[in-house]
Parts: C-alpha cells; structure tokens; sequence
C-alpha cells in the first residue's frame, strides 16, 4: 500500500514514540481495490494527550478531542488521529453515551460498522484485518463486523451508509446484514433529515450509481420509504401505456440510473438523479384509462414536481438544489424540438442551466421506455449541444439587450410603452427576427412605438 509521505511520517513519529499506529478504514479499502484514496485517517493506541505531546511541534485541531480525535495539518494536509476506543451504551440509535480509550486494535476494530472499514495497515506491520475485510472485498460483500442487529441498533444511519457503499463499490449485501437492515429500518426515523439526505446524495452520485441504484433501491425499497414515504404508492404501480414495459417506481430507479450515467463527472449530477428518481412520483395520483385501455396520467409532472418540492423540504436540502430539482420534474415533459427559435424561447424562459437538464431529463426518461422510444433520446444531447451554442451567440435576457430604457428616452419617455417596447425588442431577438445590434433595435423601436400611438 502506497500512503503519502506526510501521512507515513505521521505513522513513524507515533511509532517512534512507542505507540502503535495504522491507516485505517475507507483509504484501505480503496488502496486493496486499486482505487487512490482521497484522505487517509490513523488510529493510535496513544491516548488523545499523548498524541498531542508527539505532534506538540505541529498545529493542531481539538474539535474531537472529546472522542479522541486530533487532527494534525501536515504539509497543509488535515489528517485525523483517533486514539483506539471501545463505544459505550446507544440509546438513541445515533451516538454512543460515552466513550472509553483501550490499548487493543482489535476492540477498536471491533466497534466499526463493515468488515470492508475494518482493515488496519502500518508499513511496518502490514495488514491487520481481524474481521475478513479483505476476503469481501475480493467477493464484493459487504458484511457488518460483528452482530448485525447490534450494528443497525448503534447508529441507524448505518442502514443507508451500507447501501451507498454497495451502490458506490458495485458491491452486494450478505443476507445477514441485509436481513438486519431491512428488520431496522424504522430507526432511521431517529437520525437527521440532513444527515439522512447526505447519504441519500452519495448513492445517488458515487462512482458507479449509474450501474447500481436499480439493484440496490428495488431490493430495499421499503428502507427509501421510510426515507421518503411518497415512493411508496409508486410501487408496483402498472402503467398500461404502451411508452412503458415497467412500473412506476421501476421506471423511476432506471431513469434515474441513466441520468447518474448522462451526467457522471458533471456539476448536474445530484440534480438530475435526484429529479429522475421524482419525476413521476406523483402519476399514482392522477392515473386514469382510456377506452382503449392505455394508461394516462395528465398533469402528472405539475403534481409530481409539488411532491418533490415537498420532499426535498423536509429532508432539509438547499434551496438552490430544491429549486432546480423541482424545475426539472415540472418541465421533464415539455416538447423539445431542434428548432433555433423554440430552443431561444425555452432559454429565455429556463435559462441555459436548467433548460440543459430538462433535455437531458427527456433523454434520462426516454431510455427508461419501451425500445421504440429509446431512440430518441439522440436527439435530445443534440438539442443541448444547440442550446449551448445558442447561449452563446444569442441575447435573451433584457440584461444582454444592445438597447436598455436610456437608449429609448429620445423616442419614448420613461413609460409602461418603454417596457413594452423593450420586451417587444428582445422577443424579436429570440426569435431570430432581429439581430441584436444598436442602430437596427432603435429602427424598430421607433416603427413600434409610432404604430403604437396611433392606436
């Protein structure tokens, strides 16, 4: 295992100075699957004082002190430093009463949540893996360390830390565990909202959800509703429409995992997911047959967008996501053309951002349908590759007009007219009937304001 230099100084003064120290946890799991980590976190049979006299030299950060954590800044780099503990009595299914220090590695151990966490590592040493993290991570398992039950009945949030875990490393539940998550999954209701939508977010956006959210959200459905109980109406739910060979909650899952391939990489990424996973949650409410027998669900993408709006709410997310979330679901079924004006239309409307997202929400969607329909989805990446050339060239704010209100005063005082005939400017921009140039825009100003008169 290669570990930073800074960070394996770290493990050699606390050597140095007769503790033990390892890497542990998520930087060991990733370095066994060949993937860098992103941060390393050392575990130390020093207590949290004498952790403090060895780095007395280096800045420190105190704020965990009370569970044994200092956070030393190597090379500008923070690392936390976390003195071996055994957690006292749960009550609540968030947090320990207390927490005691120990000499042993294997009681600190013992204490984590998956074997896939529970791997140690020093270059002196080598790997300490009491629990058989490593032997899951070759059979892609993950496994709680110890009673599963007691695991889920510590911290609930567990639950949902595993299957993001599973979604992120493509990996599967052991059916112990799975049992224990599933039997538990009411104490999610003690953890908070925001700590609950954080993980909902990672599965959402790890590195392989876009291969993963189906498997794992349909085996456990009845955890993501607990978490959002709006789903549940969507299960199972037929949709007798020839566009569609899957349920609603089914269709959702699928789109949402095509959205999280579209914009894998992207700043969009948690928006769109998060917007396919709800963009139909509101069908079951307005579902009807015609005589034919197909499925309708009219208006459905108005209600649906209400319920995200209100979901997002009581899981505490920000506005701005919330309120791209919810443009999103409303618009996800608007027409979309490749025409140059309807396109300037749209982005007058939704700006370049949004308007971008809804089109490859069509695609998201359309790629959840029946074969027939998945081919046009082609057409949507290239109406945002148009939307993007457009916004470029194109002027469709007031903003970004070449004339403003001081440019009219010499026809027109300031007026409801004068804004009038600006919006009658721009909507003549959009459409491609004006070029956006000074001298042409006050002509037309002019023609516009003098038929107006005469009225």
């Amino acid at each position: 295992m290669q570990i930073p230099e800074q960070v394996n100084n770290l493990l050699d003064m606390l050597e140095s100075a007769g503790y033990e120290a390892y890497v542990v946890g998520g930087c060991v799991r990733d370095s066994i699957m060949g993937v860098t980590p992103h941060d390393y976190d050392i575990t130390t049979s020093a207590l949290p004082e004498e952790t403090e006299r060895v780095f007395s030299g280096m800045k420190l950060i105190e704020t965990g002190l009370k569970h044994g954590t200092v956070t030393v800044l190597s090379e500008g780099c923070p690392v936390e430093i976390t003195t071996y503990r055994v957690d006292g009595e749960y009550l609540d299914s968030r947090r320990p009463e207390s927490v005691s220090f120990t000499r042993s590695l294997k009681e600190d151990i013992a204490r984590r949540d998956f074997t896939i966490n529970g791997i140690a590592y020093s270059p002196r040493h080598g790997l300490v893996d009491e629990f058989g993290g490593a032997e899951d991570i070759r059979r892609g398992v993950i496994r709680c360390i110890g009673c599963p039950e007691k695991r889920f009945r510590e911290d609930a949030l567990r639950i949902l830390r595993g299957l993001r875990f599973a979604v992120s490393l493509g990996f599967d539940i052991e059916e112990n565990t799975a049992h224990a998550m599933l039997d538990n999954r009411e104490l999610l209701r003690n953890i908070s909202v925001e700590r609950v939508f954080s993980e909902l977010s990672g599965l959402l956006t790890g590195r392989n959800s876009d291969r993963n959210i189906r498997r794992i959200m349909s085996r456990f459905r009845d955890i993501f509703a607990v978490i959002i109980p709006e789903l549940r109406e969507c299960f199972d739910f037929e949709q007798h429409s020839k566009y569609h060979f899957l349920d609603v909650y089914e269709h959702s899952l699928m789109a949402a995992e095509n959205a999280a391939r579209i914009s894998k990489g992207c700043e969009n990424r948690l928006a769109l997911t998060l917007a396919m996973l709800l963009h139909d949650i509101g069908k079951p409410q307005c579902f009807s047959r015609g005589e034919d027998g197909e499925g309708h669900f009219y208006g459905h993408a108005k209600i649906s967008a209400d319920i995200a709006d209100t979901v997002l709410r009581r899981l505490k997310c920000s506005n701005a996501l919330r309120e791209r979330v919810y443009a999103i679901v409303k618009y996800h079924d608007i027409q979309m053309t490749n025409s140059d004006s309807l396109i300037r239309k749209h982005l007058s409307k939704f700006g370049e951002q949004v308007y971008c997202d809804i089109a490859l929400a069509h695609a998201a969607d359309d790629l959840a349908k029946n074969s027939p329909y998945r081919g046009r989805s082609d057409g949507y990446f290239h109406i945002v590759e148009q939307a993007h050339r457009l916004a470029a060239e194109s002027c469709f704010t007031l903003k970004s007009l070449a004339v403003d209100g001081k440019a009219l005063c010499g026809l027109v005082p300031p007026s409801p007219l004068m804004g009038e005939t600006l919006k009658y400017l721009l909507s003549g921009v959009i459409d491609g009937a004006f070029p956006n140039e000074r001298e042409f825009l006050l002509q037309e100003a002019a023609k516009y304001i003098a038929k107006r008169n005469k009225l």
